[in-house]
């Protein structure tokens, strides 16, 4: 009975974030586009270029949120009212002081960081509004972010999914009533996107104006192990953020020198159907957070291992049902965002499509396994994971395979990398888990 009952949380709590950060994820898919409808191959180069900032923003918002609600989901299940407010008190400290780094940046360095990002003279200021607008939405994004995660802690999934989905849907709504009406370029692009989250949380607003919230916030001194406990558990998830970002920035570095804003532009179809099927995997992880939590402070062992083998089952099965998808639709999919019906956009995108996403099973696995270690209080393996993920393997990877192989190369580097790092994560499991004999 208590295996059944965990299998209808599992159930509901990842159907429900699924939906949800498919929602959340739309806010730049709905960009991508309108985007390529509007403005065309340069509009796509550009947007490409500037997403960066936004999986840096949204990673900053994750790493508070799910460190925070991790940490609140312990406490809570132990009964520490007091606990659980400062967690959430300390989660919003954070959110105002990544905010007013945002702020900073936008407001002084736009340029700088779309020069570092490699936009030319054709791109730049496309990508200059783009990215200064995110930038200086960033309060908004990380004050949804932190709610989101504490909404879903406190028992109120369906209200969390409805506010990433309400935030979506009023994006699209608004992409293309800015593009098109309006006329707004680029600039109604990314003033849809940053109105969204605004959105989304005046939908939770109801979980606090009728009371139904258990975290409040309390006068408190900043706190280092409280700082450093949502922090420690949150970093996996920023790494994972910041690991799509660079991959990116060093993708569109190398595709620039080999294929042009052409190459650029095909790379940004392909980048941004990946952060969909990445935040599948993310909802996932997610929705079995707080239950892994609960569980793992109740200490119910069996119960935590459980939800393990039900999610990555679940991956395994989406994994193959998208990969099936893309790489039989992947013509489709490329001719949806090439408005221009440009040949050798068509042809890259399509190539790049059927390769790149063999990393989907991997990238799964990873993002899965890290969320559970550190939502079992065992957080060293996921930032070792995150890191490999993001900086030490995928760098020197896309480098030496594009070199190798060119724009083959370039696609390999993503699945190659995912796959060497899920060796290294079973390895961390076996070593952890594996004389206790858990069932994977």
């Amino acid at each position: 009975m208590v295996k059944s009952h965990c299998f209808r949380d599992f159930v509901k709590y990842s159907s429900l974030n699924v939906l949800g950060m498919i929602g959340l994820s739309c806010y730049i898919l709905a960009d991508t586009f309108f985007v390529s409808k509007g403005l065309g191959t340069n509009g796509l180069a550009a947007l490409n270029l500037a997403i960066p900032i936004y999986s840096f923003i949204h990673g900053c918002g994750l790493m508070i949120g799910i460190g925070g609600g991790t940490k609140y989901a312990i406490k809570k299940n132990q009964g520490d009212q007091d606990t659980t407010n400062r967690i959430f008190t300390h989660g919003i400290y954070l959110a105002i002081l990544f905010s007013v780094f945002f702020v900073f940046i936008g407001l002084f360095f736009s340029a700088q960081i779309v020069t570092l990002f490699g936009a030319n003279e054709g791109v730049f200021a496309m990508t200059k509004t783009y990215t200064q607008v995110i930038l200086l939405f960033s309060p908004a994004f990380l004050m949804n972010n932190v709610l989101l995660c504490f909404v879903r802690n406190d028992g109120a999934p369906q209200l969390a999914m409805a506010a990433m989905i309400g935030g979506s849907l009023s994006n699209i709504l608004l992409d293309y009533v800015f593009i098109f009406p309006f006329h707004m370029g680029i600039f109604g692009a990314v003033f849809a996107t940053g109105l969204a989250p605004i959105i989304s949380m005046v939908i939770l607003s109801p979980h606090f104006i009728k009371k139904r919230n258990h975290f409040h916030f309390a006068k408190c001194q900043w706190n280092g192990i409280t700082l450093g406990g949502i922090l420690s558990s949150g970093a996996p998830s920023l790494i994972t953020e910041l690991s799509s970002g660079i991959v990116i920035i060093v993708l569109n570095t190398i595709i620039l020198s080999l294929q042009g804003n052409t190459g650029v532009a095909a790379y940004g179809v392909i980048a941004n159907l990946s952060l969909v099927v990445i935040a599948i995997y993310t909802g996932i992880a997610q929705g079995i957070q707080p239950i892994l939590s609960s569980h793992f402070g109740a200490k119910n062992t069996k119960n935590v291992r459980s939800i393990l083998k039900y999610a990555l089952t679940t991956m395994v099965i989406l994994s193959g049902i998208i990969y099936t998808a893309v790489f039989f639709g992947a013509p489709a999919i490329a001719a949806v965002f090439n408005n221009e019906h440009n040949p050798l956009l068509q042809a890259i995108a399509i190539h790049g499509l059927r390769l790149y996403f063999i990393a989907c099973p991997f990238v799964g696995f990873n993002i899965i396994l890290s969320v559970y270690f550190t939502s079992t209080e065992y957080p060293r393996p996921a930032h070792i994971i995150s890191l490999l993920r993001g900086f030490i393997l995928i760098i020197p990877m896309a480098f030496i395979l594009s070199r190798v192989a060119g724009m083959t190369g370039v696609w390999c580097a993503f699945p190659a990398t995912e796959w060497m790092v899920a060796m290294v994560g079973i390895v961390f499991y076996v070593l952890r888990y594996g004389s206790s004999k858990p069932s994977l």
